[in-house]
């Protein structure tokens, strides 16, 4: 077994946008979510490390001193930043010349071929779920036997393998708390709506919905939800809690959580009788029902992708949800107790002026404890990201960020440019978050927990921050 290296690069300062992370650009306010597909191969391979550089600040000099200590090094690698993650396998390589060096993340699995050939350091692509394609790579298994590889041949042309069947016994996947035991520091990982220190790893992968927005599910992580049994959640639960008694909350990181709600009550009861907090992704669309169990088990928060408050943007982009059952949603979570964080998108086909304004409407009615706002981001590999070449609605060929870390507003309209697009994000989160009774929200939830006002007042001021140092220009 090859002594192997899983890494998450250092890139631009506060940026969080690879391993785990499904937004890949800066945050209004400080964020790290864990990086849960390396952590899912360091699980997987006896003796391996696995560094997240960006929660943990640290640099290329931080960490290039490694690269003498590794036969394999894995970078998981975004379309974001992807130029950035090239220098570092350069780097690396440039250090300990025979150091195989591979990357696995949506952007590489999608364009393959022009990812592997962007420098002679990187030796191959693992593609779609990639798990057991590292392992095998890890043995020492040839190239030219291994499936869901691309790599160069000895002749210097590209071969592709053929594709990697996705796992469907989730079970036999060893748990992660381990790992971010032996290799990470809990700390270093803040969500805004999570209690600190929290904790966040996969019950299962893939997602049913059609969304044509959403990366993992239309690349590495596939259309089927493939799940865990809640027995072996529970097992795992019971586990790092033995392990990080510190952790104030877990959280489930699925795309489709509650997709199964026999499934979804069974955990939940599981973990009720261990007094643990929990939340997770959801749908705003549970019957209140099972949103009752849920919240007599520890639920606590929800994380909802509302995206927009008009019909025709989500039939759009086949979000497969109604206006009127995300609101009752709604309203069954402000009666039952459950905390929500709303996300919303600007820009998605179909925004105008006005239906950004209906968006915002809608968000104060459901009202989520906290939101997140972003621009419509065509990554590829998205159907999104067809509809714009098709369409001719990328606004130039400059990429998804800005130099500093923002996200760009990638597409304009005929009827709406990205500089509107842009400065919408910023006059919705004040519309949204200066009222009367939103700060006062804000300020009794402070006024209540010691910790959160000490949290509070960090958010607010990066949140400011944020408001006055992201503005329109020629970049954005």
């Amino acid at each position: 077994m090859k002594k192997s290296l899983f890494l998450n690069p250092p890139s631009l300062e506060g940026f969080d946008g690879g391993a785990g992370a499904r937004y890949q650009a800066k945050r209004e306010v400080r964020s790290f979510w864990y990086p849960t597909w390396l952590g899912q191969l360091a699980a997987l391979v006896p003796d391996s490390k696995l560094v997240d550089a960006p929660a943990h600040g640290q640099t290329l000099a931080d960490i290039l001193p490694l690269a003498k200590d590794f036969e394999l090094l894995v970078i998981y690698a975004s379309a974001a930043t992807f130029a950035s993650e090239v220098k570092v396998a350069e780097a690396f390589k440039a250090a300990n010349p025979n150091l195989m060096i591979g990357m696995v993340g949506a952007h590489v699995a999608t364009v393959p071929e022009p990812s592997l050939l962007a420098s002679p350091a990187i030796d191959f692509i693992a593609r779609n779920e990639f798990d057991y394609t590292i392992v095998e790579i890890a043995e020492g298994k040839p190239f030219a036997e291994i499936d869901g590889l691309t790599f160069r041949g000895v002749d210097g042309a590209v071969v592709n393998t053929k594709d990697r069947a996705l796992i469907t016994d989730m079970d036999a996947l060893p748990f992660v708390s381990p790992v971010y035991r032996r290799d990470l520091k809990i700390e270093d990982y803040f969500i805004g709506y999570l209690k600190h220190p929290y904790m966040s790893f996969y019950t299962g992968r893939g997602c049913r919905s059609k969304c044509t927005f959403c990366l993992w599910p239309q690349t590495i992580g596939g259309r089927s939800y493939r799940a865990r049994t809640p027995a072996s959640v529970i097992e795992e639960v019971t586990q790092a809690r033995a392990m990080f008694p510190e952790v104030k909350e877990f959280f489930f990181d699925d795309d489709t959580f509650t997709d199964d709600l026999e499934r979804v009550e069974e955990i939940a009861r599981g973990i009720g009788k261990l007094g643990i907090p929990w939340s997770c992704n959801a749908k705003a669309n549970i019957p209140r029902k099972t949103l009752e169990v849920l919240k007599a088990n520890g639920l606590r928060v929800l994380l909802v992708g509302y995206e927009s408050g008009v019909q025709d943007i989500l039939n759009n982009v086949r979000k497969g949800l109604r206006l009127d059952i995300m609101r009752q949603f709604s309203k069954d979570c402000h009666e039952l107790g459950i905390i929500v964080h709303g996300t919303f998108i600007i820009g998605l086909p179909g925004e105008t002026r006005e239906t950004i304004q209906q968006t915002l409407a809608f968000a104060k009615e459901v009202n989520p404890r906290t939101l997140q706002v972003s621009m419509a981001a065509p990554y590829p590999g998205t159907e999104l990201f067809r509809q714009a070449i098709d369409n001719g609605w990328f606004k130039q060929d400059e990429g998804l960020l800005r130099q500093d870390g923002w996200q760009m507003a990638a597409l304009h309209y005929p009827h709406l440019s990205s500089e509107e697009i842009f400065s919408a994000v910023a006059d919705f989160y004040k519309a949204f978050y200066f009222r009367p009774s939103k700060i006062g929200e804000i300020v009794l939830e402070m006024v209540q927990d010691w910790d959160m006002m000490k949290r509070r007042l960090r958010e607010g001021v990066e949140f400011f921050q944020f408001l006055r140092t992201r503005k329109p220009g020629a970049d954005c």
